[in-house]
């Protein structure tokens, strides 16, 4: 890699815009090779450590790992005949990769998902054999009774599919973090149907060791190394 503009480089490490990029760094959250950088017009070239927030920044080639939080009313899939809206449309338009999602969220859901196009990372870490935890936050429309939660813990079978959640804590009287390890579609939601709740929130905010953190809805960046390296080694495990 030749000598190339800080932003430039943010930029194609997926972090954000251009303009973006040049925010990041005049707010001083960006260094290279343990300094602060502040100034634009700062080049870096092969070789260089470049962090964002102190987390490694790296310009991707070859396969790509991102994570997003999407918001509510986005679908994942490539297309919608419905013309409802695309989760993978809020990604980096600059990337020319045709990325697909690992898992779904349903239309009305939020939160972690992430996007690749290492189609063998996507299907290991889908299966239900990874034994990967995904983690949601749940509000619902009315009081959870404690026996929801129980019997969610022990398996509910609803038209003879078997739903289980793995760990299950109360937030409130409304509110609670649901660990699931196989994730069947719209589990949550057909659970708590199944009991007459309404979930107005559902939202992942875990994935294995990957937590959403503070990353606003609708935003995305990349998986570090070491963050794809962890969901690697839990499949094993």
């Amino acid at each position: 890699m030749s000598l190339i503009r800080l932003q430039t480089y943010l930029a194609h490490a997926g972090v954000a815009s251009r303009r973006a990029a040049e925010k990041l760094i005049t707010d001083g959250r960006v260094s290279v090779n343990g300094t602060i950088v502040s100034v634009l017009g700062t080049k870096v070239e092969a070789g260089d450590t470049v962090r964002l927030d102190g987390v490694p920044v790296a310009i991707q080639t070859g396969f790509l790992y991102l994570l997003l939080n999407k918001p509510p009313e986005y679908i994942c899939s490539s297309s919608d005949p419905q013309g409802r809206r695309l989760a993978k449309d809020l990604l980096p338009a600059r990337i020319e990769a045709r990325l697909y999602n690992v898992g779904r969220l349903d239309y009305r859901s939020s939160g972690l998902i992430i996007f690749t196009n290492d189609g063998d990372f996507a299907a290991k870490i889908s299966h239900p054999s990874s034994n990967i935890e995904k983690e949601y936050l749940v509000q619902a429309s009315g009081h959870i009774p404690d026996t929801v939660i129980s019997d969610f813990l022990r398996g509910v079978v609803i038209e003879d599919v078997s739903y289980q959640a793995k760990k299950i804590t109360r937030i409130n009287g409304k509110a609670i973090r649901i660990v699931l390890i196989e994730g069947k579609n719209r589990e949550i939601r057909r659970v708590l149907s199944y009991f007459h709740l309404h979930p107005v929130v559902l939202r992942r905010i875990r994935i294995g060791n990957i937590s959403l953190g503070d990353l606003m809805e609708g935003a995305s960046r990349p998986l570090s190394p070491e963050e794809i390296e962890s969901l690697k080694r839990q499949r094993t495990d």
